[in-house]
């Protein structure tokens, strides 16, 4: 009984004893409170690295690398730097000072990720690298927001002239912006270099003993992922993206929609954005090559291989309602949004429409039309737009046009045209009530009346189909 309760006393006075290291609050002692704000004092850089290591599985990530991450508060470097600072005016004649010390300081951060990052390796079966896929410990001090607000508070007082300087005195000019140390961590530059940094005059020691550790908070995420490819759109109800008006549902879905649900699972991602270059309205057909599409996947748990890829085009594919189909899908970098990007302003784009005019058509219409090459044409912002377009004029490019006949029909044909992004077709035909010139009708010399409109190419040499 004697020897528990001595046990007992011994173990709480060593709690009691217990002392949170003033320059790192606790971080190389691996100590840090934890979201219910318990203090958690892991035993070693192992025991630290092995909490991390369970975090990483328990998201499921599927990782073959992976990229460590710290984030210290500036008072870390403050203390670092005050430290340093006392030790230079102490020991700076001192020869192994001058050998050992002052040319090889390294900071906490750097302890901390040499510390954990081999057990991590060890853990994870997976390299530290430049890996997509990030841990991140982002430390933050209750001490460190109040020591902000007092370090403002002086920078103001130096202003304001509440207190009289010297004007030689070097460290009023030093302090013109305040911290030089906080801007450094702000912006993140190694702190390697610490006996570089000049002491500032708000940095006392000894450094004031803390009560408690760092709070920390543990990520781990992926950048996102891309997939990109082309779509095909057979319907005439069917939105580009979820079109949502006085919460009223147009059309009967969309194409981001039916791509991202299918996808967004496979890769066990957070959630997902769809890009395109360019649009088509939601009575437009996209038929022939497709439209080029990135899908931008946000922490990927899994990246899918080239079978999974495979796996998820064929599903979509093969959707009962038909409404939309892929081809050419793939995964890729980030360089895909780039690309995707440049390619938008740069593609020509292939449409037929269905058109009728007032008049019987004539053999000589089709030549006159089809000799019509890289015209240049004015369109005004129009009107079925203008409500959410600024009213501007643009000038565009038909690159060529030509028209089909349709048997039984003197008044109804088939316009193919290839065009410069960016060209409104529908008014292209019909005038828009004379904002475009010129126009199928104006050229026709009659009226001109659009049916129906599918894109048939969309033409990107960095989104070419296989």
């Amino acid at each position: 009984m004697l020897r528990s309760i001595l046990e007992e006393i011994a173990c709480f006075k060593s709690e009691v004893e217990f002392q949170f290291c003033t320059v790192c609050l606790g971080i190389l002692q691996f100590c840090y409170c934890d979201d219910k704000e318990m203090v958690v004092k892991k035993e070693s850089a192992n025991d630290m690295a092995l909490s991390i290591a369970e975090l990483v599985k328990q998201e499921g990530h599927q990782i073959d690398g992976f990229s460590l991450e710290v984030s210290l508060l500036p008072l870390i470097l403050e203390n670092e730097s005050s430290l340093l600072s006392h030790m230079k005016k102490k020991y700076e004649s001192e020869p192994w000072f001058q050998e050992r010390l002052l040319s090889k300081c390294v900071s906490v951060k750097d302890v901390l990720k040499f510390a954990i990052t081999k057990p991590l390796e060890t853990l994870l079966d997976a390299k530290s690298s430049a890996s997509s896929f990030r841990i991140r410990l982002t430390y933050t001090h209750k001490r460190a927001s109040k020591s902000s607000v007092e370090r403002n508070w002086e920078c103001k007082r130096r202003k304001t002239g509440t207190r009289l300087h010297n004007v030689n005195d070097e460290s009023v000019v030093a302090d013109k912006n305040c911290s030089p140390i906080e801007t450094n961590a702000v912006t993140g530059r190694s702190s390697n270099s610490l006996q570089d940094q000049e002491p500032s005059e708000h940095f006392g020691f000894p450094i004031e003993k803390v009560s408690e550790p760092c709070h920390l908070v543990y990520l781990c995420y992926r950048t996102h992922i891309y997939l990109c490819g082309r779509y095909l759109k057979y319907s005439r109800n069917v939105s580009q993206t979820r079109w949502i008006i006085d919460e009223e549902r147009m059309g009967e879905a969309s194409v981001e929609e039916i791509i991202g649900s299918n996808i967004l699972p496979m890769c066990q991602g957070d959630n997902y954005k769809f890009h395109a270059a360019g649009r088509e309205d939601i009575d437009v057909r996209m038929l022939g090559s497709g439209r080029p599409f990135l899908l931008e996947i946000q922490n990927a748990r899994q990246v899918p291989s080239d079978v999974i890829v495979e796996e998820i085009e064929s599903k979509i594919n093969g959707l009962e309602n038909k409404l939309v189909g892929i081809k050419n899908l793939k995964v890729v970098g980030s360089q895909g949004w780039t690309l995707i990007r440049e390619g938008e302003a740069e593609k020509q784009k292939q449409y037929c429409a269905l058109v009728w005019i007032s008049r019987p058509l004539e053999d000589e219409d089709l030549r006159s039309i089809s000799l019509l090459n890289d015209m240049k044409i004015l369109q005004k912002t129009p009107i079925r737009v203008l409500h959410r377009r600024s009213p501007l004029e643009r000038e565009k490019i038909i690159h060529w046009m030509k028209i089909e006949r349709i048997a039984g029909s003197s008044q109804y044909f088939l316009l193919h045209l290839c065009t410069q992004a960016g060209t409104y077709i529908k008014e292209f035909v019909h005038g828009d009530l004379g904002r475009t010139q010129p126009s199928i009708g104006s050229i026709l010399g009659c009226r001109a009346e659009i049916l129906q409109l599918d894109v048939t190419d969309v033409k990107m040499d960095c989104f070419l189909t296989e």
